[in-house]
């Protein structure tokens, strides 16, 4: 994987008769170096249609100063990205490609922007030497190099933190060069802003990544319906599944977690409002999102019976833990993580994962929008979601009707499923339907989180027989994964004890009736 790095900086508005202000005055700064003017030439890749650009995606081959290469960024929050490094190339180089997938797809990135920039660096040391922030004052020269070849120069002035500071100390920087007249720059990034500015005379409206305004279901239902608001949850969703890809290729905690309830997200409430959005449509779809999810689960369920079975073994008193337990513990869950990563990789490469994300794109495009689409939110989402919960009911009871043993875990991992499918509907619903709605989701939400443990203890006690079956053929003691199984025993029976007394909380008829049931 590409050299990776936080980057923290603002930008501020300048001109070429700007000067710095005297920065030995910030507290802290010990010193200022002068390293002199880098002459950088940089050519920005996008789309055609600047998909990247829309989504505040940085992609660019440099040469000049000290970090000639290949550079993509992702954003993280404002003034805060991901920089990705690779050596510099003709070609872009391929972990990119890949990270760049669920946005580019088919399309072919092409060059779009060149900036030419005299970059005059001061460095802010600290009394040890060491350093605090870069300030550069940029002179750039931008030139499109698609629709026309229009160019544009300004000056900007950036101040980047170093790798590990406090970003605090960009406060007092911004304060002191605020005494001196010097503001924020008013543009996210230099490819903004020169995309902005160099924009064909018909685009100048558009955003500033130059992204023509993207097609909402407002444009095809009056405002506030119960179509606008699914049509919204949906969107939301399948955005999420985009951006997460690269996180999930670059194994950021939580990410395979966060893209696997996206795509659970928009499959359930494709399933629960289906007098909405025409299941014609929809189902296919839905059954494209059914084998995403389950193959973002064989990386995602490892992870946390990892996580699991290493928190039950710390757990432990030393005098339990008899033979390489966690040796073999160790051994187990790579031997598995690995192959998992490997699939969800091979997956997210696959055509199958590519032609899904285009069918979402369809879909959102022109929705299959049906009658009661037009309907306003507050009478036709509670009935949804109330349909849901009567699910959830039914599944419950059944489960409580059954005794102890398979039947019955089983049954209660089908009444998690309706909880989760009932919390999802509620969570769609919410802008609409406020406060009810919150609440009713979050009841959902500790049915399903008290199932979950139970289904998780399952899951576990299979592993760890698993685990003592391969301790025994080795010669290996298996006392240990005995205590651990009995605990999970345990565990699973206190949350079958519990499940009446949550059922209640989370079935009350008042909280229905909020909601129109």
């Amino acid at each position: 994987m590409a050299d990776s790095k936080r980057e923290i900086e603002r930008k501020y508005e300048a001109t070429t008769e700007t000067r710095l202000p005297d920065l030995s005055r910030v507290a802290g700064v010990f010193a200022v170096a002068h390293l002199g003017v880098a002459e950088l030439d940089a050519v920005y890749y996008d789309t055609e249609d600047l998909r990247l650009a829309a989504d505040s995606l940085t992609l660019r081959r440099r040469t000049g100063g000290g970090d000639a290469g290949w550079h993509l960024k992702f954003p993280v929050a404002s003034g805060i990205r991901d920089e990705l490094r690779e050596p510099l190339s003709d070609t872009l180089p391929r972990p990119f490609a890949g990270l760049l997938r669920s946005r580019v797809r088919d399309r072919a990135l092409v060059p779009v922007v060149r900036l030419l920039s005299a970059r005059d660096v001061h460095h802010l040391l600290d009394a040890d030497g060491a350093l605090l922030a870069e300030i550069s004052v940029d002179r750039v020269r931008a030139e499109r190099l698609t629709g026309g070849g229009a160019t544009a120069a300004w000056t900007e002035i950036e101040a980047e933190l170093a790798d590990d500071g406090d970003p605090a100390f960009l406060d007092a920087v911004e304060h002191r060069l605020g005494k001196a007249g010097i503001r924020p720059s008013t543009a996210p990034s230099k490819l903004a802003r020169a995309l902005a500015e160099t924009a064909p005379e018909p685009k100048r409206s558009t955003s500033p990544a130059g992204k023509p305004r993207p097609r909402t279901a407002g444009d095809r239902l009056r405002r506030d319906t119960a179509g606008d608001h699914v049509l919204a949850y949906v969107r939301h969703q399948a955005e999420a599944i985009v951006a997460l890809d690269p996180a999930v290729r670059r194994d950021l905690p939580d990410s395979v977690h966060q893209m696997r309830v996206a795509t659970r997200r928009l499959r359930s409430v494709l399933r629960t409002y289906r007098k909405i959005l025409d299941r014609g449509v929809t189902d296919p779809v839905g059954d494209e999102l059914r084998w995403l999810a389950a193959e973002l689960g064989i990386d995602r369920d490892q992870e946390v019976l990892d996580a699991r079975l290493r928190a039950r073994l710390d757990g432990l008193p030393r005098t339990l833990v008899l033979g390489p337990v966690r040796g073999r513990l160790r051994i187990w869950s790579v031997a598995r993580r690995n192959g998992s990563r490997r699939r969800t990789v091979a997956v997210l490469d696959g055509k199958r994962y590519l032609a899904l994300l285009e069918r979402l794109d369809a879909l959102l495009a022109d929705p299959p929008l049906l009658p009661a689409a037009s309907q306003a939110p507050g009478h036709a989402l509670p009935r949804a979601v109330l349909k849901e919960y009567r699910r959830l009911a039914t599944r419950v009871g059944h489960a409580l009707e059954l005794p102890p043993g398979h039947d019955r875990d089983v049954a209660l991992h089908e009444a998690r499923k309706a909880a989760k499918r009932a919390r999802y509907a509620a969570e769609a619903a919410r802008p609409a339907l406020g406060g009810p709605a919150k609440h009713f989701a979050n009841r959902m939400k500790a049915v399903q989180s008290l199932l979950g443990d139970h289904q998780d203890s399952v899951v576990a006690r299979e592993a760890l027989r698993t685990l003592a079956v391969q301790a025994h053929a080795a010669g290996e003691p298996s006392f240990t994964w005995g205590v651990l199984h009995g605990r999970e025993e345990a565990t699973a029976e206190a949350r079958e004890r519990e499940l009446p007394e949550v059922w209640e909380r989370a079935s009350g008829a008042k909280l229905r009736a909020a909601l129109g049931g």
